[in-house]
């Protein structure tokens, strides 16, 4: 993209130098030709990517508002509604003043893209972003927009780990750390031009490791050291709403269509190919959680659906756009299958209160997904096939190191950033607040009235 805008600014000059004195006259009408010939923004795309960035803030709100609200105990369900509402205000706020640049800025960096863009500095109408076509471009603030949702949903699906028992003050503060200093810097890393997994060629479509293994493992590490719900174990914490938990998910995959066919930048097959992912790689583990449950259990649940389509979504996202339907489908039925294990038995066997499964299913979904996405990219598979002289097993070993680096750079810098708020507000409410409700306890507020 930086690159681009550079061609594109020194276009007009560089061939007025090379005109004869003679011909200054029509020198402004060449060079605007040759640059209009040079670059292309399509209206049908800029329009796909609007699209794309309004179902994302789709996901977050009301989707995943109301997944999580319907998963916790009905006092606690306006505190996750806040919670997320929240998060997607202050992170809009900080990616416009601050994390755009560090994102996607111009500094030639391996782990963020510095501070020139700090404040949307230099954007303007008419600057341009390149999407994965040479020559073909979208408003910067359309991209900008765009992945600007993606911040926002990244935490937001953090708050599921450690819910109905965090302080809202530490909730935001901790975002506000965790944003600049670990999704910000993985974005630049995997997604930017100059960044280190860019380079070393691993392949994350739509967010594998930027969004889920990043989200899950630092929910992961936010629930223990925030410590298991007062009564787990004892008391009933049974969802208090699945029908608004199956509105959530079904929201949640009709605006992953955003999120996964929105990547491609532009509407074309590209786009195409993300879209039929999205079904299917779902359907796929949608059924088999279900069937799963079904021979584990002897009833399939609402619950178990809802968290197929979940497991689904997330792990064809650092696919969607590289392997074929078919493949998405075994890709689903995998990734539904392993996620099932760590949400019902290696959970339980290892006494971490993740009370949503924010690292059963969007950190193991996204490493599944993430190594997965090494095979099924093969043209043998149905997949676009790799760069020359890329293997499968080459592809493979380059996103477990990705999945690696993600994993590491989450799990230590989340450590500190929870240990910072802990010591500056405190992670937890107090056991009275916890027993009455987070409702009541942190806003003041009902979200039923007997």
């Amino acid at each position: 993209m930086k690159h681009l805008k550079t061609l594109l600014a020194a276009a007009p000059a560089l061939a007025l130098s090379a005109l004869p004195a003679w011909a200054q006259d029509a020198a402004p009408a060449a060079a605007e030709a040759a640059t209009e010939a040079a670059v292309t923004m399509d209206k049908g795309d800029t329009a796909w990517m609007m699209v794309s960035t309004i179902l994302v803030l789709f996901m977050i709100l009301p989707g995943l508002a109301l997944f999580y609200g319907g998963l916790v105990r009905a006092k606690n369900m306006l505190s996750v509604l806040m919670q997320c509402t929240m998060i997607t205000g202050v992170v809009i706020i900080v990616w416009t003043l601050w994390g755009y640049s560090m994102a996607f800025g111009d500094a030639p960096s391996m782990f963020w893209g510095g501070l020139d863009k700090a404040f949307l500095a230099g954007v303007t109408m008419d600057s341009v972003a390149a999407t994965f076509t040479d020559g073909v471009v979208i408003p910067e603030y359309v991209f900008i927009c765009f992945q600007m949702t993606f911040a926002c949903i990244t935490p937001a699906l953090i708050v599921g780990a450690f819910a109905e028992r965090m302080r809202f003050t530490a909730v935001v503060l901790f975002v506000i750390l965790w944003v600049t200093f670990v999704y910000f810097p993985i974005a630049h890393m995997v997604w930017d031009s100059d960044g280190m997994l860019f380079a070393w060629g691993a392949l994350d479509f739509a967010g594998g490791t930027v969004v889920h293994i990043n989200a899950g493992i630092a929910g992961l590490v936010g629930c223990i050291m925030v410590g298991k719900r007062i009564g787990l174990g004892r008391d009933m914490m049974a969802p208090h709403s699945m029908t608004l938990t199956m509105v959530g998910a079904a929201i949640l995959w009709v605006g992953w269509f955003g999120f996964n066919a929105g990547s491609n930048l532009e509407a074309t097959g590209g786009a195409a190919l993300a879209m039929i992912n999205t079904f299917t790689a779902t359907a796929g583990a949608l059924v088999a959680w279900v069937v799963i449950e079904s021979l584990a259990r002897g009833k399939a649940s609402m619950l178990g659906a809802a968290s197929g389509i979940v497991a689904g979504l997330v792990a064809v996202t650092p696919a969607a756009g590289l392997i074929g339907p078919v493949g998405a489908i075994v890709l689903g039925i995998i990734a539904s299958a392993i996620c099932y294990f760590f949400v019902t038995v290696v959970k339980n066997k290892l006494g971490y209160d993740d009370s949503l499964d924010v690292f059963g299913v969007h950190g193991i979904g996204g490493i599944v997904g993430a190594v997965g996405t090494g095979v099924f990219t093969s043209a043998s598979l149905g997949g676009i096939g790799y760069a020359d002289g890329v293997t499968m097993a080459d592809q493979v070993w380059t996103q477990i190191l990705a999945v690696l680096v993600t994993i590491a750079w989450s799990g230590i810098g989340s450590l500190i950033l929870y240990k910072i708020v802990d010591l500056l507000v405190g992670l937890r409410v107090s056991k009275e607040s916890e027993t009455e409700g987070l409702d009541l306890s942190s806003h003041g507020e009902a979200a039923y009235h007997n």
